[in-house]
Protein backbone atom coordinates (compact mmCIF):
# COMPACT_ATOMS: atom_id res chain seq x y z
CA UNK A 1 0.00 0.00 0.00
CA UNK A 2 1.26 3.26 -1.25
CA UNK A 3 1.32 6.29 2.06
CA UNK A 4 0.02 9.12 -0.66
CA UNK A 5 -3.04 7.17 -1.13
CA UNK A 6 -4.04 9.14 2.87
CA UNK A 7 -2.28 11.85 2.18
CA UNK A 8 -3.61 12.82 -1.53
CA UNK A 9 -7.01 13.37 0.13
CA UNK A 10 -5.88 15.90 2.24
CA UNK A 11 -3.24 17.33 0.29
CA UNK A 12 -4.31 21.03 -0.51
CA UNK A 13 -4.25 20.71 3.10
CA UNK A 14 -1.08 19.21 4.44
CA UNK A 15 0.66 21.85 1.83
CA UNK A 16 -1.13 24.61 3.94
CA UNK A 17 -0.03 23.27 7.19
CA UNK A 18 3.94 23.13 5.88
CA UNK A 19 3.68 26.84 5.31
CA UNK A 20 1.69 27.51 8.62
CA UNK A 21 5.06 25.75 10.25
CA UNK A 22 7.20 27.46 8.29
CA UNK A 23 6.06 30.72 8.89
CA UNK A 24 5.33 30.27 12.90
CA UNK A 25 9.08 29.86 13.15
CA UNK A 26 9.99 32.65 12.40
CA UNK A 27 12.15 34.36 15.52
CA UNK A 28 14.11 37.36 16.19
CA UNK A 29 16.77 35.18 16.79
CA UNK A 30 18.92 33.12 14.13
CA UNK A 31 19.76 29.98 15.54
CA UNK A 32 16.29 29.49 16.54
CA UNK A 33 15.09 30.13 13.30
CA UNK A 34 18.15 28.09 11.83
CA UNK A 35 17.62 24.75 14.25
CA UNK A 36 13.91 24.95 13.74
CA UNK A 37 14.33 24.77 9.82
CA UNK A 38 16.77 21.77 9.99
CA UNK A 39 14.64 19.39 12.06
CA UNK A 40 11.26 20.38 10.47
CA UNK A 41 12.63 20.26 7.16
CA UNK A 42 13.81 16.53 7.75
CA UNK A 43 9.89 15.39 6.69
CA UNK A 44 9.29 12.50 8.00
CA UNK A 45 6.25 10.92 8.12
CA UNK A 46 3.75 13.42 9.50
CA UNK A 47 1.25 11.27 10.83
CA UNK A 48 0.05 13.44 13.58
CA UNK A 49 -0.69 16.34 11.73
CA UNK A 50 -2.09 14.58 9.25
CA UNK A 51 -4.67 12.68 11.47
CA UNK A 52 -5.83 15.86 12.51
CA UNK A 53 -6.29 17.06 8.77
CA UNK A 54 -7.98 12.81 8.74
CA UNK A 55 -9.91 13.26 11.63
CA UNK A 56 -11.07 16.66 11.36
CA UNK A 57 -12.44 16.05 7.81
CA UNK A 58 -14.28 12.95 8.71
CA UNK A 59 -16.53 14.69 10.80
CA UNK A 60 -17.02 17.21 8.85
CA UNK A 61 -14.95 20.30 9.67
CA UNK A 62 -12.11 21.68 7.59
CA UNK A 63 -10.70 24.72 7.18
CA UNK A 64 -7.77 27.15 9.04
CA UNK A 65 -8.59 26.22 12.51
CA UNK A 66 -7.73 22.64 11.70
CA UNK A 67 -4.78 23.05 10.38
CA UNK A 68 -3.49 25.46 12.62
CA UNK A 69 -3.95 22.70 14.80
CA UNK A 70 -2.42 20.17 12.42
CA UNK A 71 0.51 22.25 12.69
CA UNK A 72 0.77 23.04 16.83
CA UNK A 73 0.57 19.70 16.68
CA UNK A 74 3.78 18.87 14.72
CA UNK A 75 5.61 21.74 16.79
CA UNK A 76 4.73 19.75 19.75
CA UNK A 77 6.21 16.34 18.09
CA UNK A 78 8.84 17.99 16.87
CA UNK A 79 10.06 19.43 20.13
CA UNK A 80 10.25 16.12 21.94
CA UNK A 81 12.59 15.09 18.94
CA UNK A 82 14.87 17.70 19.88
CA UNK A 83 14.84 17.04 23.47
CA UNK A 84 14.69 12.92 23.02
CA UNK A 85 18.00 13.38 20.94
CA UNK A 86 19.99 14.86 23.54
CA UNK A 87 18.57 12.76 25.73
CA UNK A 88 19.53 9.50 23.96
CA UNK A 89 22.76 11.25 23.11
CA UNK A 90 21.48 10.37 19.26
CA UNK A 91 23.22 11.23 16.27
CA UNK A 92 20.82 10.34 13.76
CA UNK A 93 17.55 10.48 12.87
CA UNK A 94 15.31 10.50 9.68
CA UNK A 95 18.71 9.53 7.33
CA UNK A 96 20.86 12.60 8.46
CA UNK A 97 22.74 14.23 11.44
CA UNK A 98 20.60 15.07 14.41
CA UNK A 99 20.17 18.70 15.55
CA UNK A 100 21.90 18.09 18.93
CA UNK A 101 25.26 16.34 16.96
CA UNK A 102 25.58 19.51 14.55
CA UNK A 103 25.11 22.70 16.89
CA UNK A 104 25.32 20.82 20.81
CA UNK A 105 22.85 19.55 23.30
CA UNK A 106 22.04 23.01 25.19
CA UNK A 107 20.72 24.86 21.61
CA UNK A 108 18.90 21.72 20.89
CA UNK A 109 17.21 21.93 23.81
CA UNK A 110 16.10 25.49 23.97
CA UNK A 111 15.41 25.69 20.71
CA UNK A 112 12.98 22.66 21.87
CA UNK A 113 11.64 24.84 24.21
CA UNK A 114 10.72 27.56 21.69
CA UNK A 115 8.69 25.40 19.31
CA UNK A 116 6.79 23.99 23.11
CA UNK A 117 5.97 27.64 23.90
CA UNK A 118 5.47 28.62 20.07
CA UNK A 119 2.79 25.59 20.08
CA UNK A 120 0.94 26.73 22.90
CA UNK A 121 0.87 30.40 21.92
CA UNK A 122 -0.52 29.61 18.39
CA UNK A 123 -3.19 27.19 20.40
CA UNK A 124 -4.66 29.98 22.16
CA UNK A 125 -5.19 31.76 19.32
CA UNK A 126 -7.72 29.18 18.58
CA UNK A 127 -9.59 29.72 21.68
CA UNK A 128 -11.12 26.31 22.85
CA UNK A 129 -10.60 25.58 26.56
CA UNK A 130 -11.50 21.93 25.87
CA UNK A 131 -9.05 21.40 23.47
CA UNK A 132 -6.32 23.15 25.61
CA UNK A 133 -7.01 20.80 28.26
CA UNK A 134 -6.35 17.92 25.84
CA UNK A 135 -2.80 19.46 24.96
CA UNK A 136 -1.61 20.34 28.06
CA UNK A 137 -2.90 17.03 29.75
CA UNK A 138 -0.81 15.36 26.82
CA UNK A 139 2.73 17.54 26.65
CA UNK A 140 2.59 16.40 30.41
CA UNK A 141 1.77 12.68 30.43
CA UNK A 142 4.40 12.24 27.38
CA UNK A 143 7.01 14.28 29.79
CA UNK A 144 6.39 11.45 32.53
CA UNK A 145 6.54 8.61 29.56
CA UNK A 146 9.99 9.83 28.54
CA UNK A 147 11.09 10.01 32.30
CA UNK A 148 9.56 6.65 33.02
CA UNK A 149 11.82 5.39 29.99
CA UNK A 150 14.85 7.03 31.18
CA UNK A 151 14.32 5.77 34.55
CA UNK A 152 14.07 2.21 33.09
CA UNK A 153 16.89 2.49 30.81
CA UNK A 154 19.82 -0.63 31.65
CA UNK A 155 16.82 -2.04 34.25
CA UNK A 156 16.66 -5.39 33.20
CA UNK A 157 13.62 -6.20 35.51
CA UNK A 158 11.11 -4.12 33.43
CA UNK A 159 8.22 -6.05 32.51
CA UNK A 160 5.89 -5.76 29.98
CA UNK A 161 3.02 -3.90 31.96
CA UNK A 162 5.91 -1.09 31.97
CA UNK A 163 6.90 -0.99 29.08
CA UNK A 164 2.94 -0.67 27.87
CA UNK A 165 2.81 2.21 30.62
CA UNK A 166 6.15 4.06 28.79
CA UNK A 167 4.91 3.51 24.87
CA UNK A 168 1.20 5.08 25.88
CA UNK A 169 3.20 8.25 27.61
CA UNK A 170 5.70 8.81 25.29
CA UNK A 171 4.54 8.00 22.02
CA UNK A 172 0.63 6.90 21.88
CA UNK A 173 -0.19 10.15 23.95
CA UNK A 174 0.60 12.43 21.13
CA UNK A 175 -1.30 10.37 18.29
CA UNK A 176 -4.07 10.72 21.01
CA UNK A 177 -4.18 14.05 21.57
CA UNK A 178 -4.18 14.89 17.55
CA UNK A 179 -7.06 12.63 17.08
CA UNK A 180 -9.13 13.95 20.04
CA UNK A 181 -7.75 17.32 19.52
CA UNK A 182 -9.67 17.28 16.04
CA UNK A 183 -13.07 16.14 17.74
CA UNK A 184 -12.86 18.94 19.92
CA UNK A 185 -11.95 21.66 17.39
CA UNK A 186 -14.89 19.96 15.56
CA UNK A 187 -17.15 20.34 18.63
CA UNK A 188 -18.24 16.44 18.42
CA UNK A 189 -20.55 14.61 20.02
CA UNK A 190 -19.30 12.73 23.48
CA UNK A 191 -19.28 9.65 21.51
CA UNK A 192 -17.75 10.29 18.30
CA UNK A 193 -14.71 12.27 20.37
CA UNK A 194 -14.02 9.50 23.01
CA UNK A 195 -14.21 6.82 19.58
CA UNK A 196 -11.15 9.44 18.04
CA UNK A 197 -9.43 9.55 21.67
CA UNK A 198 -9.45 5.40 21.76
CA UNK A 199 -8.20 4.94 18.27
CA UNK A 200 -5.68 7.59 18.59
CA UNK A 201 -4.33 5.76 21.82
CA UNK A 202 -4.53 2.19 20.01
CA UNK A 203 -2.62 3.59 16.77
CA UNK A 204 -0.30 4.96 18.38
CA UNK A 205 0.49 1.91 20.41
CA UNK A 206 0.53 -0.11 17.38
CA UNK A 207 2.65 2.46 15.55
CA UNK A 208 5.48 2.21 18.67
CA UNK A 209 5.22 -1.30 18.97
CA UNK A 210 6.86 -1.56 15.33
CA UNK A 211 9.26 0.92 15.65
CA UNK A 212 10.70 -1.16 18.11
CA UNK A 213 9.94 -4.25 16.42
CA UNK A 214 12.02 -2.60 13.18
CA UNK A 215 14.79 -2.03 15.56
CA UNK A 216 15.39 -5.53 15.14
CA UNK A 217 14.14 -6.50 11.20
CA UNK A 218 15.13 -3.24 9.37
CA UNK A 219 17.68 -1.78 8.26
CA UNK A 220 19.81 2.02 8.84
CA UNK A 221 19.37 3.14 5.08
CA UNK A 222 15.17 2.16 5.05
CA UNK A 223 14.87 3.44 8.73
CA UNK A 224 17.21 6.74 8.77
CA UNK A 225 18.60 5.55 12.51
CA UNK A 226 21.11 2.95 12.90
CA UNK A 227 19.80 -0.31 13.61
CA UNK A 228 19.81 -1.33 17.53
CA UNK A 229 19.86 2.01 18.67
CA UNK A 230 17.34 1.15 21.37
CA UNK A 231 19.44 -2.12 22.86
CA UNK A 232 22.79 0.47 22.44
CA UNK A 233 20.75 2.54 25.02
CA UNK A 234 20.23 -0.19 27.10
CA UNK A 235 16.51 0.65 26.38
CA UNK A 236 14.12 -2.89 27.47
CA UNK A 237 11.39 -2.73 24.99
CA UNK A 238 8.85 -5.64 24.16
CA UNK A 239 11.52 -7.80 21.70
CA UNK A 240 14.11 -7.91 24.43
CA UNK A 241 11.19 -8.04 26.99
CA UNK A 242 9.86 -11.46 26.07
CA UNK A 243 12.97 -12.83 25.31
CA UNK A 244 13.92 -12.54 28.90
CA UNK A 245 10.61 -14.01 29.77
CA UNK A 246 9.92 -16.52 27.54
CA UNK A 247 13.20 -17.37 25.46
CA UNK A 248 15.88 -19.97 26.45
CA UNK A 249 18.52 -19.79 29.74
CA UNK A 250 21.19 -18.98 28.04
CA UNK A 251 19.14 -16.25 25.30
CA UNK A 252 17.76 -14.72 28.54
CA UNK A 253 21.21 -14.79 30.03
CA UNK A 254 22.41 -13.00 26.75
CA UNK A 255 19.57 -10.24 26.30
CA UNK A 256 19.83 -9.17 30.19
CA UNK A 257 23.29 -8.62 30.31
CA UNK A 258 23.08 -6.30 27.12
CA UNK A 259 20.47 -4.33 28.55
CA UNK A 260 22.91 -4.07 31.49
CA UNK A 261 25.45 -3.03 29.90
CA UNK A 262 24.58 -1.40 26.91
CA UNK A 263 25.94 -1.48 24.29
CA UNK A 264 25.52 -3.70 20.63
CA UNK A 265 28.66 -5.70 20.58
CA UNK A 266 26.48 -8.64 20.76
CA UNK A 267 23.67 -7.19 18.60
CA UNK A 268 24.05 -10.28 15.63
CA UNK A 269 23.47 -13.19 18.10
CA UNK A 270 20.41 -11.04 20.27
CA UNK A 271 19.05 -10.73 17.27
CA UNK A 272 19.20 -13.86 15.91
CA UNK A 273 17.79 -14.66 19.96
CA UNK A 274 14.78 -12.53 19.72
CA UNK A 275 13.85 -14.00 16.41
CA UNK A 276 14.18 -17.69 17.23
CA UNK A 277 12.51 -16.36 20.63
CA UNK A 278 9.47 -15.73 18.97
CA UNK A 279 9.83 -12.01 20.41
CA UNK A 280 9.39 -10.55 16.95
CA UNK A 281 6.37 -12.27 15.95
CA UNK A 282 4.89 -12.11 19.25
CA UNK A 283 5.11 -7.74 18.97
CA UNK A 284 4.24 -8.08 15.73
CA UNK A 285 0.92 -9.67 16.48
CA UNK A 286 0.53 -7.16 19.05
CA UNK A 287 0.51 -4.48 17.03
CA UNK A 288 -1.78 -6.14 14.82
CA UNK A 289 -4.19 -6.80 17.32
CA UNK A 290 -3.85 -3.06 18.86
CA UNK A 291 -4.66 -1.81 14.92
CA UNK A 292 -7.63 -3.89 14.86
CA UNK A 293 -9.02 -1.95 18.02
CA UNK A 294 -8.24 1.22 16.52
CA UNK A 295 -10.19 0.52 13.41
CA UNK A 296 -13.33 -0.94 15.42
CA UNK A 297 -13.33 2.81 17.46
CA UNK A 298 -14.26 4.22 13.70
CA UNK A 299 -17.62 2.75 14.15
CA UNK A 300 -18.93 5.57 15.51
CA UNK A 301 -17.41 7.98 12.55
CA UNK A 302 -19.67 8.73 9.94
CA UNK A 303 -18.52 6.45 6.97
CA UNK A 304 -16.39 8.77 4.19
CA UNK A 305 -13.46 8.89 2.35
CA UNK A 306 -11.76 10.39 5.13
CA UNK A 307 -12.56 7.27 7.69
CA UNK A 308 -11.68 5.08 4.91
CA UNK A 309 -8.25 6.67 4.84
CA UNK A 310 -7.95 6.66 8.79
CA UNK A 311 -8.58 3.19 7.86
CA UNK A 312 -5.86 3.07 5.19
CA UNK A 313 -3.19 4.99 7.15
CA UNK A 314 -3.90 2.68 10.27
CA UNK A 315 -2.88 -0.76 8.30
CA UNK A 316 0.21 1.32 6.64
CA UNK A 317 1.60 1.78 10.38
CA UNK A 318 1.84 -1.61 11.11
CA UNK A 319 2.60 -2.62 7.50
CA UNK A 320 5.83 -0.28 7.27
CA UNK A 321 9.71 -1.17 6.94
CA UNK A 322 10.63 2.57 8.21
Amino acid sequence: MQPQSFHQIVSDDFAAVDGIIRQQLSSRVPLVEKIGDYIVSAGGKRLRPLLVLLCGNALGFSGERLRLLAAIIEFLHTSTLLHDDVVDMSGMRRGRSTANALWGNAPSVLVGDFLYARSFEMMVTLGSMPLMHIIAQATRVIAEGEVLQLSKVRDATTTEETYMEVIRGKTAMLFEASTHGAAALAEATERQSEALRCFGDYLGIAFQLVDDLLDYRGDAETLGKNVGDDLAEGKPTLPLIYTMREGSPEQATLVRKAIQQGGVQDLKAIVAAVESAGALDYTANLARDYAKRAIACLDDIPTNPYRDALVELTEFSIARVY
